[in-house]
């Protein structure tokens, strides 16, 4: 699929500055056949002739379903069970060990359809026990798109979506709902709360500090500016001594950060937080 006409052509990167200026999304050249295509489709979902169309519609401040809808398009990201073991073996084997206390908090910032906070229950609870887990454990997904908050409350997942996790974790902690689904069992899913949330607003609205974070998969969507503020804000809503993770083929080298690098996809909060 290819823009070819110039009034195309303008209205899509009038779309993507309204994504940019809306919720910090950039979306690389690499990216934006994709970003097109989820386009295209809200196109065709609206009856809009074109993008020009849409992007007139974008404008208007009442329609509000129609907004959700163009950011929950440009915001689904694939996603499974168990996704970059590396980090998540990191976070089992040198983490975890570290969190004895009470009120252990953890937060999955694009959490998408919840794989990934209920994935994080699951480690906690093998390596801990679930009598630990349910009295100590708390973890709060967040995503900027409301249908896979929705999706992650629910907890019903497809065979590909639990086809990298071990057989006797799904014999544990899913339950076969028929039609080739999956759903998380209660016990795991009473550890996790999801809620909406776009990372670009701040300041966030947390109380109390978490000790652990995991942001994967998600920094790309954002520009340099954006990446920026998003992991600070991160950092000051983590305990000293917490820990961020990011995807492995995520850096944040390029940027200006109080983040300690630890390993890859590994960063701390200075103990001390002294500066």
């Amino acid at each position: 699929m290819a823009i070819y006409m110039t009034s195309d052509a303008s209205a899509f990167n009038r779309i993507r500055a309204w994504l940019n200026k809306r919720c910090g999304m950039h979306y690389p050249e690499k990216k934006q056949e994709l970003l097109l295509q989820r386009l295209m489709h809200v196109c065709e979902t609206q009856e809009f002739s074109n993008l020009f169309e849409l992007a007139n519609a974008l404008e208007n401040p009442d329609l509000r379903e129609l907004h959700s809808q163009v950011i929950d398009a440009a915001s689904t990201n694939h996603t499974y069970f168990f996704r970059e073991p590396q980090v998540l073996d990191y976070f089992r084997d040198f983490i975890l060990p570290t969190l004895n206390k009470e009120d252990v908090r953890i937060w999955s910032a694009a959490a998408s359809t919840g794989d990934e906070a209920y994935t994080i229950a699951m480690i906690a609870t093998e390596a801990k026990g679930m009598e630990w887990a349910r009295n100590n454990l708390s973890i709060l997904g967040t995503d900027i798109n409301k249908q896979v908050i929705a999706h992650a409350e629910l907890a019903i997942y497809r065979r590909t979506a639990i086809e990298h996790t071990a057989d006797d974790i799904v014999k544990r902690y899913f339950e076969s709902v028929g039609d080739g689904q999956y759903r998380v069992n209660k016990q795991i899913r009473n550890l996790c709360t999801f809620r909406n949330m776009n990372l670009k607003t701040a300041p966030y609205p947390f109380i109390r500090l978490f000790d652990v974070v995991f942001c994967r998969n998600v920094l790309y969507y954002f520009d340099e500016v954006h990446q920026q503020e998003i992991i600070e804000n991160i950092y000051d809503a983590t305990q000293d001594g917490g820990w961020l993770l990011t995807s492995v083929t995520t850096t944040l080298r390029h940027l200006k950060t109080r983040w300690i690098n630890v390993g890859a996809g590994i960063y701390r909060k200075d103990i001390n937080h002294v500066y």
